[in-house]
């Protein structure tokens, strides 16, 4: 009696597809939701005003950016065999796939850069991020969490080191992507931080999302991290003197004088200013003080900013798993953002270079129409047609690089 192997299209055919988990999708949509918040601006809030909208907006930059890099992962994850990775046949095809995805999406992010928008178009490094997640397909959860803490406590002190070495304190920036240094180390989402948070999704997604204990972990471990991030930074800057010594530093580079020698009615003000600089960091740290390491704030890139944004997405991911198995129905417009989140991403930025906005402008109640019309457009495409179109194209091509590839 013969017994013939079975070919790839039996073998793909005989793996059951696992349902998909409304509850990533729905936190996809925050991510994607928030960057809009980010792009259009403070002044584009029109519910809240004044301290609450500052609060509003803070609260989502760097956060944002951070969850989606980390549901990248999580994806990644899910798309090659979740708690059990795929392994032979099967994982040579599913890498193929991911590097097919990988340069779709960085060609689709120099398209979206080109249009001029304000914005630093986050799919170039999206794409680099699959590239360098592909070899790493086959790892299981402690292994990629042990890679993630790794990159966490190691990528912003080579980062600073390297870019010291380069004389790039504050690198000058022409464009979202200017090339594989920005990827890795100088550009506005670079891999030394951004990684981590890839690996933390892909470590999350190897485990049973659909255990309750699992996801009550996930929720204690996020609070824990975001706690210790922000925590920890704070004590190091106020209670530690931190923050004073780069006031130090920033008053002796312009003024050739001393933090000690400034009259006392400036140190408000002068710490007010600190603040906001902090507040406005665009991928790392400058490199003129060793003490920028221990900041946390938005796309400071720092150990403590990334074990605070790992820490929010875990404790995201976990209620919006909750909340999907409890009142999905309600949740359907989110989950429909979330799963055509690079639609809906690239959608807001051509409409952005297509009317010349800024986040500078103010503009009340612009949020909440951009938020309000993904929500309806998502939801009435999801429900007529089903997949996203920019999806859809990415699964056709990633359908013809594994025909290639495989060939």
């Amino acid at each position: 009696m013969s017994h013939q192997l079975p070919d790839a299209a039996t073998e793909e055919a005989a793996v059951p597809r696992p349902e998909r988990l409304a509850g990533v999708d729905v936190a996809r949509a925050l991510a994607v939701l928030g960057m809009f918040a980010v792009h259009l601006g403070v002044g584009s809030v029109g519910l809240l005003g004044g301290d609450a909208a500052e609060t509003f907006h803070s609260a989502v930059r760097g956060n944002s950016a951070g969850l989606f890099a980390f549901l990248a992962g999580l994806s990644l994850a899910l798309m090659t065999g979740r708690t059990v990775p795929v392994s032979g046949p099967r994982l040579h095809r599913q890498r193929v796939r991911v590097v097919t995805r990988a340069l779709v999406l960085a060609l689709l992010g120099g398209v979206l850069d080109v249009l001029g928008a304000p914005v630093a178009v986050i799919l170039t490094y999206y794409g680099g991020f699959f590239l360098l997640a592909a070899p790493l397909l086959r790892l299981r959860a402690g292994l990629l969490t042990v890679l993630a803490a790794v990159v966490a406590v190691a990528g912003p002190q080579v980062s600073f080191v390297v870019r010291d070495a380069l004389g790039e304190s504050e690198p000058y920036r022409s464009s979202s992507f200017n090339g594989v240094g920005d990827l890795l180390v100088t550009g506005y989402y670079p891999a030394c931080t951004f990684m981590a948070f890839v690996l933390a999704g892909m470590a999350v997604g190897r485990l049973d999302l659909r255990s309750r204990r699992v996801r009550a972990g996930m929720a204690a471990a996020g609070a824990g991290l975001a706690a210790l991030g922000y925590g920890l930074s704070w004590l190091l800057l106020y209670p530690g003197g931190g923050a004073d010594r780069l006031l130090d530093q920033e008053v002796s580079q312009q003024h050739a004088t001393r933090l000690s020698e400034v009259d006392p009615a400036l140190l408000g003000p002068m710490r007010e200013w600190l603040g906001d600089r902090m507040a406005d960091l665009h991928g790392q740290v400058p490199t003129d003080s060793a003490w920028w390491l221990v900041v946390a704030s938005p796309h400071s890139g720092t150990s403590f900013e990334i074990a605070a944004v790992v820490g929010t997405s875990l404790v995201v991911l976990a209620v919006c798993l909750l909340l999907a198995d409890a009142a999905g129905p309600l949740l359907y417009p989110l989950a429909a953002v979330g799963a055509m989140a690079l639609t809906v991403y690239a959608s807001h930025i051509v409409v952005m270079a297509w009317q010349d906005m800024s986040s500078q402008d103010t503009a009340p109640w612009r949020l909440e129409a951009f938020l309000a019309g993904a929500l309806v457009l998502a939801t009435g495409w999801r429900l007529a047609v089903g997949r996203g179109p920019l999806e859809w194209m990415v699964a056709r091509l990633a359908d013809v690089g594994e025909r290639l590839g495989s060939g």
